[in-house]
């Protein structure tokens, strides 16, 4: 695969990013850059938890959509185009009660106006939890 990252990231940047709002509350974190894929963790404590103990599917939904929408944001030009959530799904496959689980991110569509991601949420021994795909508008800031 050609290389998708509008310019070189590194960890600390991304993760600067993460560590606000939502991701930040939910301590999620990146924790690789590869090319043409981002790598992101989240911890599975009480934050997360639906009230019968194991993840929720909310908080699988929300670690997709951040991963995904902050990976189309490193391939545009942030100068002059934002990459915003237009639709995201996801299928529950397995639960998990602690621990940590890891979303792999890679682009199924990279256009001029919309991205298409595929994220596979697994568990430490890779293990699938949820499969989702979020679809990102790309439009030009004025």
């Amino acid at each position: 695969m050609s290389k998708i990252w509008y310019k070189d990231y590194d960890l600390d940047e991304v993760n600067g990013i993460f560590g606000k709002y939502m991701t930040g509350y939910l301590d999620i974190k990146a924790t690789e850059i590869q090319e043409g894929m981002l790598i992101a963790s989240m911890p599975v404590h009480d934050k997360v938890k639906q009230p019968f103990g194991i993840l929720h599917g909310g908080a699988s939904v929300v670690l997709a959509e951040s991963v995904g929408s902050i990976a189309s944001n490193m391939v545009i030009n942030q100068a002059h185009f934002s990459a915003v959530g237009m639709e995201i799904n996801a299928n529950h496959i397995k639960s998990i009660s602690e621990g940590i689980v890891y979303a792999y991110c890679s682009p199924l569509h990279l256009g001029l106006k919309s991205h298409v991601w595929d994220i596979k949420i697994k568990d430490k021994n890779g293990k699938l939890i949820c499969i989702s795909r979020l679809t990102v508008a790309i439009i030009e800031k004025k």
